[in-house]
């Protein structure tokens, strides 16, 4: 007999060999039913395999990230091998399940893939999948698995890198697999299934290897579940920050200046101004100082930092002088900069906290294959922050910045997320530096400030950074999708690095607890992703123009500049449309542009110093005509809906 214990901290007793599927049906028909796939141990494996000792056993269904992942991952088989039918010289390298569906990379020879061919594959897939083929497991020796594989190179590449004895195959069908585990029971399940689309990849992620063709596909238990997300998205395609970024005249990127690296035109920085000003208001109440730091620094402060060693190979290579030996980096972090700060000068426990905050500018270098508008870029600016305290501040240092934290996403319309503490990975310790009592010590400290602002939390083992671990914010956008937005960590290795320094009330010197902190992340990262998220429709107060005024002809041109300069008194911006354009088409216009409100002026306006306001999206049968200070009111009550005080 066997013990498992279930994640409720239940134990029961099992005979041994018993697979996930039975101790699902001894639970429940319904959980045996809905039960895809489960993990022992901490490892994922079928629903079918046999338990021989004792251990920890989850069970998961379509509901579960982890089903989902053993659905797709599974697709992608019954796709690569619909793949192999039509295409017989292809050669298959990897395909597994991502946050939403599945790819597979192909190396198609002479061939081509074209979206005629989706459907074609598409109906095979599903073909196949009814007939309901079980996935089966089963070990291999490294020379067998070399034998199947000697004309593709690729699969011998991965098999090359594998111990003897740890070669796994997944069989179904006719169909056959390099896998290490992680299928739904049969492909019966599988109802539903399409082709998104393809692209180029080079093999291995490196732009020295082959490129190939990436094949992305989702599919879902029912055909419903699939109609229901391409709907979401045509809408996230209209949502694209990309396109509304062009649009709304917010950015650029240029090939002669670079890849990755965004160019801010007039609106969009001022919008970029806007939230940085927010923010600044809120962190000057919070206690933070502002400071600059240089874009470069001695590759020696990254080396001593850890940086360099975690990150070097993404870093852009170093930039020498032309004194000998001297060697600089693109700043990739703000933190070993402020660690330099806080060290200029000794510190009392009495002057402690300090905190610095910095608009700091960092560079890593991204392959272009990955990079992607705002959200994958090689020039980037944090809305950093670095906290010194003693250890008896911790706590209550942690629980302020959660605060400011909430309060950014509550002014900004982000209200669906979830905490994640994220730790290390005890099975990998050399990943991570410092040591273990620090690491212990800070991971409780983070559960117990979430625990205490009553934060909906969970905790991901290996999501820490490398020097301590961290509470990350996920946050659902408009279309539900998951964002991680603003960080939070608690840092006791780079004080020791640093070797930072205070005064204790006992006279001795004692090593500082650092947090870092970042609410937005990246500004270019978070303006993608509330332009995606609001469609462009930002909060009023955020807005880089709150209305347009739209004259009927060019003869109230006058008006038109004492409404402005009025609205000007009251802090509303403002621009002017005043062209021998209709009033229908500068209404689309401004309605494209995402003004929030359009004035409309003419004859009767003129002679009764009025406006007629027009609300974006509106079909206009609810204009009002209203004074100037009455609109100004409006316009503040709107703001007071959405900008909270911090």
């Amino acid at each position: 007999m066997i013990n498992i214990t279930l994640p409720d901290g239940s134990v029961k007793e099992f005979a041994k060999g018993i697979s996930p599927m039975d101790v699902a049906l001894s639970i429940s028909e319904g959980l045996a039913r809905n039960v895809i796939s489960a993990s022992f141990n901490g490892t994922t494996i079928e629903t079918t395999t046999p338990l021989t000792c004792d251990g920890s056993l989850i069970l998961y269904t379509w509901n579960n990230e982890e089903g989902k992942k053993a659905f797709w991952h599974s697709t992608s088989h019954v796709m690569a091998q619909v793949i192999e039918e039509i295409y017989p010289n292809a050669k298959l390298t990897i395909g597994p399940a991502i946050n939403n569906g599945f790819y597979y990379d192909v190396d198609f020879g002479e061939q081509k893939i074209t979206e005629a061919d989706f459907k074609r594959i598409e109906d095979r897939v599903l073909e196949i999948s009814r007939e309901k083929h079980e996935f089966k497991m089963r070990a291999a020796t490294k020379t067998e698995a070399l034998e199947l594989y000697k004309d593709n190179e690729f699969k011998t590449e991965l098999i090359q890198n594998l111990e003897d004895g740890t070669i796994t195959f997944c069989d179904h069908s006719t169909f056959t697999d390099l896998c290490r585990g992680g299928h739904i029971p049969n492909t019966g399940i599988i109802k539903a299934m399409k082709i998104l689309s393809v692209a180029g990849a080079y093999w291995r992620g490196n732009e020295k290897n082959k490129q190939l063709t990436r094949v992305y596909g989702i599919s879902f238990p029912k055909q419903k579940e699939l109609t229901e997300h391409l709907h979401l998205l045509e809408e996230a395609k209209k949502r694209d920050h990309r396109k509304l970024g062009k649009e709304l005249d917010l950015f650029h990127f240029s090939q002669r200046v670079g890849q990755g690296l965004p160019l801010w035109l007039p609106k969009g920085a001022a919008l970029r101004d806007r939230l940085e000003q927010f923010l600044k208001k809120a962190q000057k109440k919070a206690g933070y100082e502002q400071v600059i730091t240089p874009h470069i620094g001695q590759k020696e402060l990254y080396v001593t930092s850890g940086h360099y060693a975690k990150y070097g190979a993404d870093s852009f290579q170093p930039i020498n002088t032309p004194a000998d030996g001297e060697e600089f980096l693109l700043k990739p972090m703000n933190c070993p900069h402020h660690c330099e700060i806080y060290n200029a000068r000794p510190w009392s426990y009495k002057d402690l906290p300090k905190r610095y905050a910095e608009f700091g500018t960092v560079y890593r270098y991204e392959q272009s294959g990955e990079l992607h508008g705002l959200t994958r870029v090689r020039g980037f600016t944090q809305d950093d922050a670095h906290i010194f305290c003693t250890p008896d501040q911790l706590d209550e240092e942690f629980k302020n910045v959660i605060d400011l934290v909430l309060y950014v996403f509550g002014s900004l319309g982000f209200e669906n997320f979830t905490a994640q503490v994220s730790v290390r990975d005890l099975e990998t310790p050399e990943k991570y530096i410092g040591n273990i009592e620090n690491w212990e010590k800070a991971e409780q400290a983070i559960i117990n400030a979430a625990k205490d602002k009553g934060l909906n939390y969970v905790i991901e083992s290996g999501e820490a950074a490398f020097y301590g671990p961290k509470l990350d914010f996920m946050v659902k956008d408009a279309l539900g999708r998951s964002w991680q937005l603003g960080t939070i960590q608690v840092d006791y290795n780079l004080p020791e690095r640093f070797e930072l320094t205070y005064k204790g009330s006992d006279n001795e010197l004692h090593r500082p607890v650092m947090i870092h902190r970042a609410p937005f992340g990246s500004m270019e990262r978070f303006i993608a992703i509330l332009l995606e998220h609001t469609a462009g429709n930002f909060p009023i107060w955020l807005m880089p123009e709150q209305a347009i005024i739209l004259s009927l002809s060019e003869k109230y041109e006058n008006y038109a500049q004492k409404v402005f300069s009025l609205l000007e008194n009251h802090e509303i911006r403002a621009q002017i449309d005043n062209r021998n354009e209709t009033i229908g088409k500068k209404i689309r216009e401004a309605e494209t542009q995402k003004y929030p409100f359009m004035l409309i002026i003419g004859e009767d306006e003129e002679k009764n110093g009025t406006i007629s306001v027009r609300k974006h999206g509106d079909d206009g049968k609810s204009n009002q005509t209203m004074t100037i200070d009455a609109f100004a009111d409006l316009v503040q009550d709107e703001i007071n809906k959405t900008l909270k005080q911090f």
